[in-house]
């Protein structure tokens, strides 16, 4: 996958024309499409001709995305649906009412937010990042299974490398700290992700289990967040070091389409630092590859979401 020939400059627009081929025919779900990296997902498979069902937990802000790209794409296939991954609830209804479709992109967030709960009573980063995606992905898994090359795909952030599964408080009760927590949902979603990859494969299910991360990526993720001088601080380091949002895309982008991909992989920015380039395979923290760990958390997730998925280990 090289990102441009020598002495190029590549934009993302042209990147995709150069590595992804035609997705008519095609169905992606990409959960937070509204605004930042989901929407640049959504734009993407637009033009490449795909049909996108767009998650947005605002119905306004979700109609305003999908107004656009019909305005940029008259010929684009979008649709909106309604999903709250902060309640296990609206999870369990927009599954039900998705038909079979191909590629499940985990993309939606919160960062860094004050402590905060989901409708089940669960810290709100570890519910909606790691545990709301947990239980869409189990709830879809027999339609996705009937689609075309299906995948799923886990949107993660390099900060999972710091990250560290807090089971003995898990939500934060006692000691809660906005990045740890952040770092925590995050090195869950790689865990995650992982897991399933190896269940998947040891069950001979014909599905692909993928990992991306934006790098540093200018959205409205680290300002929706963060709060006081955390939000100011935060603001000013995007402006000068973030990529655009549409580059961070790419990784995720290419891990739904690469005609390449195998299950189990991770692509993330080609440049120093994973913090912004061209998606390149790049490698987890080491103890995410932890199979006890692996267990623990995909057991407590099923305890906690209420949803089994059918994978032995």
């Amino acid at each position: 996958m090289s990102s441009a020939a020598a002495g190029e400059k590549p934009t993302a627009a042209g990147w995709v024309t150069e590595h992804v081929s035609s997705q008519v025919g095609r169905t992606f779900v990409v959960t937070g499409a509204n605004s930042g990296l989901g929407l640049e997902t959504a734009r993407a498979l637009g033009t490449l001709g795909a049909r996108v069902v767009m998650t947005a937990r605002d119905r306004q802000r979700g109609e305003q995305a999908v107004e656009l790209l019909r305005t940029e794409q008259p010929e684009g296939r979008f649709e909106l649906l309604e999903l709250d991954l902060a309640d296990l609830d609206s999870v369990r209804r927009f599954a039900a009412g998705l038909d079979d479709f191909d590629v499940l992109i985990n993309n939606a967030g919160v960062m860094a937010p004050p402590r905060g709960q989901t409708a089940q009573g669960h810290e709100l980063q570890f519910g909606v990042n790691h545990l709301g995606h947990f239980a869409l992905t189990g709830l879809v898994l027999d339609k996705l299974l009937r689609g075309r090359d299906p995948r799923v795909v886990t949107v993660t952030s390099g900060l999972h490398k710091r990250g560290r599964i807090h089971f003995d408080d898990l939500h934060g009760e006692h000691g809660y700290s906005r990045t740890k927590y952040y770092a925590q949902s995050k090195l869950a979603n790689v865990v995650f992700a992982l897991e399933l990859n190896k269940r998947l494969r040891a069950n001979g299910v014909p599905l692909k289990s993928v990992l991306a991360h934006p790098g540093y990526s200018a959205t409205n993720l680290q300002s929706s967040g963060p709060t006081g001088v955390g939000k100011l601080l935060m603001k000013v380091t995007t402006r000068v070091l973030a990529q655009e949002a549409a580059m961070g895309a790419l990784p995720q982008l290419y891990a739904a389409t690469g005609s390449d991909v195998e299950g189990g992989q991770f692509y993330g920015p080609d440049g120093r630092g994973e913090s912004r380039g061209f998606p390149t395979l790049v490698e987890p923290l080491e103890a995410a590859r932890d199979r006890e760990l692996a267990k623990r958390l995909w057991d407590i997730s099923e305890e906690l979401t209420g949803v089994k998925i059918p994978l032995l280990p």
